[in-house]
């Protein structure tokens, strides 16, 4: 179903008002949902429906328990990780453009972050490189286990451009977790191979993976370490929780990074080499089915360009349903 875009920002925005968010709180958000909502991202309004994401009653304010010239960490306090990770990413910027390097983690959130991507292109789009990295509870099984230890751990990398940054966004899961609510509330099957229920056999059955575990994203030993050293980055090296250890439930992790090229090659140079490279990728040799060789990132910025170019979005009739009656509307 295609809907306008200004009715889903309104959607969206009464919805975060109905869950206690102040009107600061409820721009972030909503920033970062339909960033992701727009690329077609399963990261975007999905975050709403089901529990949701109502305000804590016990938030606090954020602080700085660590601050030095190139680090801080932050408390969270139990406000949204949206509102608290677009502040650690901002401090990394600032950081970075004042000493070269800026590394920011947080800890003592309990909601998602939202599409990783955001946070590292934001990093990006200031000629910083970014890097994102976020931890959540056991989801996701170690290659050749089916008991949930890691999260779906999703990392991001972004570089600038001459145009429009490069962004790598990436779950360490076969399927994000919000995959599977999508598909559980489209009354869907995910696809073989990338779920076990919790006696260890294969499903396709969202709601059995949810009780379950997922496989790494690549179903073998590889994604399983990338998942280890993302949650060792954004568990124990911010103060965060990992593995079921740490009040898992309660206290999840991210780490921001954000590096200025003039440290090294510099970002002029960084630009030009790395939109170069882009244009030799995207010239290789293809192979007979490839209609198109397409860089990280540029499916979902295409989708971005072409909603906000018509005004609508094409939205799931039970998402939009269930969004609707959030949002009163």
């Amino acid at each position: 179903m295609r809907i306008p875009l200004t009715e889903l920002r309104e959607l969206t925005h009464k919805a975060l008002q109905n869950y206690g968010y102040t009107e600061p709180e409820c721009a972030v958000i909503e920033d970062v949902l339909l960033y992701a909502q727009l690329r077609g991202s399963n990261q975007g309004v999905v975050k709403l429906i089901g529990a949701g994401i109502p305000k804590s009653p016990q938030a606090g304010t954020i602080a700085r328990t660590k601050d030095t010239k190139l680090s801080s960490i932050l408390d969270g306090a139990k406000n949204q990780a949206m509102v608290v990770v677009t502040q650690a990413t901002d401090l990394a910027i600032e950081k970075a453009k004042a000493s070269g390097i800026g590394l920011v983690g947080t800890f003592n959130t309990s909601t998602s972050s939202g599409s990783i991507g955001y946070y590292a292109r934001r990093i990006a789009s200031q000629g910083l490189l970014g890097f994102a990295f976020a931890s959540s509870p056991e989801t996701v099984a170690a290659h050749g286990s089916y008991e949930p230890l890691f999260g779906t751990n999703p990392l991001a990398i972004a570089a600038p451009t001459e145009g429009e940054p490069v962004v790598l966004d990436m779950a360490t899961a076969a399927i994000p977790f919000y995959g599977l609510v999508e598909a559980k509330t489209a009354g869907k099957q995910i696809p073989a191979g990338i779920a076990y229920d919790k006696d260890g056999n294969p499903t396709t059955d969202p709601a059995a993976a949810m009780d379950g575990a997922l496989l790494p994203f690549d179903k073998g030993y590889k994604g399983s370490g990338l998942s280890l050293f993302v949650q060792i980055l954004a568990g124990p090296l911010v103060g965060a929780a990992y593995a079921g250890m740490r009040d898992s439930k309660s206290n999840w992790g991210h780490l921001v990074i954000a590096i200025d090229p003039e440290l090294l090659g510099g970002r002029d140079n960084l630009r030009q080499s790395v939109s170069q490279m882009i244009a030799k990728v995207k010239a290789a040799k293809r192979l007979p089915e490839t209609k198109e060789i397409l860089v990280p990132g540029e499916r979902g910025d295409r989708l971005f360009v072409a909603a906000q170019s018509s005004g609508e979005i094409e939205i799931e009739p039970n998402l939009l349903a269930e969004l609707r009656r959030i949002a009163n509307a």
